[in-house]
């Protein structure tokens, strides 16, 4: 059963097998951006500022509240009426209601930030560069340098050619031979991790994933030279013209490096972790945990060249429920409603709501959305999304028995040279 849900005038067809056959949408960008009122592709500077704001003040309180944690749980007066161990608990669970929420407001922040890469914040290009920059930089990402990456990315997603990250592996990255009707294939040889090594590797992912992308270019684009990195102005993923913003970028990086060496020699590295370093580790959790589900379910296709264009691409993403009212007011609705965002980079977050339910209205069963708890899913697509075929102009990933939730309908079986409706 899908777990993802579309537009109320689905009628599919299917396969000989019985599975679902999908045919890519036929609406050009300029219809879908007619079927949403103006007014909400405005940016209002001071909303903007005023979410940042509150923001800042947030986490000034939760950094603030957390400052008497351990002279409340430590003192001789604590642990006597609550006893040592039941002090020590209590100061732990105090620690760990901190860094959650803590980390979401540092997630809000980042998505100020992220805004500010698309122009969405203000229409002054000057003001989005210097509190994205700022933003970014603060929690250890190179903003002009994401920020153009990125922007390639919104550009061609879900091109299996052009795109820049969750590139999907093929059957011949893995090595696994084709069916040929004959010989049955045993994917657990190939596939066949135990759930404890695949907790560690999904543990792995959510830690480490975005650090690796920039470092390393790990989901990016095979074809990529094999250092390809964000912090090198000479890299593949930038033009000459682009060398000193790469190099800005890198300052505000060393920036934060000076600044945590500081104040780890002011109040010590145990304060600094405890106060900044978790709360930045839920961040890198919280993004990547976000984007992967946004770009990554059975139900979502792939394009090679002849059918890929702009609109397809943007129609390949997931509305999710990300933690109920703590997604939407700490993450700035940047999970609830990524499908829009796709279509529409510059439009504000906080007309995503009711942009929407006009984008969905419009395009039916293309718009994807999930209630699927979040953590749940994370395991589900994880194991579901393993690998797309070699051949064929629209893709599915297939789970790890080699079966695929959807096919694309016959004429897209095999590779397209054609260009796709603009």
């Amino acid at each position: 059963m899908s777990a993802l849900s579309n537009g109320p005038e689905r009628s599919p067809s299917r396969s000989e097998n019985g599975v679902t056959e999908f045919s890519p949408m036929t609406w050009k960008l300029q219809d879908i951006r007619d079927a949403i009122p103006a007014h909400l592709f405005v940016r209002d500077t001071r909303r903007g500022l005023a979410w940042l704001a509150l923001d800042v003040v947030m986490a000034a309180c939760c950094w603030r509240a957390a400052s008497y944690i351990d002279p409340t749980f430590m003192s001789r007066a604590a642990v006597q009426r609550m006893s040592a161990p039941g002090a020590e608990a209590a100061r732990w669970a105090s620690w760990m209601l901190y860094w959650w929420f803590q980390g979401l407001i540092f997630t809000g922040i980042w998505v100020i930030g992220h805004e500010c890469g698309h122009g969405a914040f203000s229409p002054s290009q000057r003001l989005c560069n210097v509190i994205g920059f700022v933003t970014h930089s603060i929690l250890w990402t190179p903003y002009f340098s994401w920020k153009i990456s990125h922007h390639r990315h919104h550009c061609n997603h879900a091109s299996m050619e052009r795109d820049e990250v969750y590139v999907p592996k093929t059957r011949s990255d893995l090595g696994i031979p084709e069916e040929d009707g004959h010989t049955k294939i045993d994917y657990d040889e190939y596939l066949g991790d135990t759930p404890i090594y695949t907790l560690f590797t999904l543990v792995r992912q959510q830690l480490l994933a975005f650090p690796a992308y920039l470092l390393y270019n790990v989901s990016g684009q095979k074809g990529y030279p094999k250092w390809t990195n964000h912090f090198d102005p000479n890299s593949v993923l930038f033009t000459k013209e682009q060398r000193d913003v790469v190099l800005i970028s890198n300052l505000g990086i060393l920036a934060m490096v000076w600044l945590v060496r500081l104040a780890c020699q002011t109040w010590g590295a145990a304060a600094v972790l405890k106060f900044y370093g978790i709360p930045w580790l839920c961040v890198t959790h919280w993004f990547i945990m976000i984007t992967y589900l946004h770009h990554t379910a059975p139900e979502l296709p792939h394009y090679r060249q002849g059918e890929w264009n702009f609109q397809r691409g943007a129609a390949a993403t997931v509305d999710r429920n990300f933690l109920g009212w703590m997604g939407r007011f700490f993450l700035h609705d940047v999970a609830h409603y990524h499908v829009v965002h796709h279509f529409f980079p510059k439009m504000p977050f906080y007309h995503g709501a009711e942009a929407t339910k006009h984008l969905r209205a419009f395009i039916g069963a293309h718009y994807h959305y999930s209630e699927q708890p979040v953590f749940r899913a994370l395991w589900d697509n994880y194991n579901a999304c393993q690998f797309v075929e070699d051949t064929g102009s629209v893709l599915f990933y297939r789970d790890r028995k080699g079966r695929a939730a959807i096919e694309p309908a016959a004429r897209y079986r095999t590779n397209s040279n054609g260009p796709a409706q603009e």
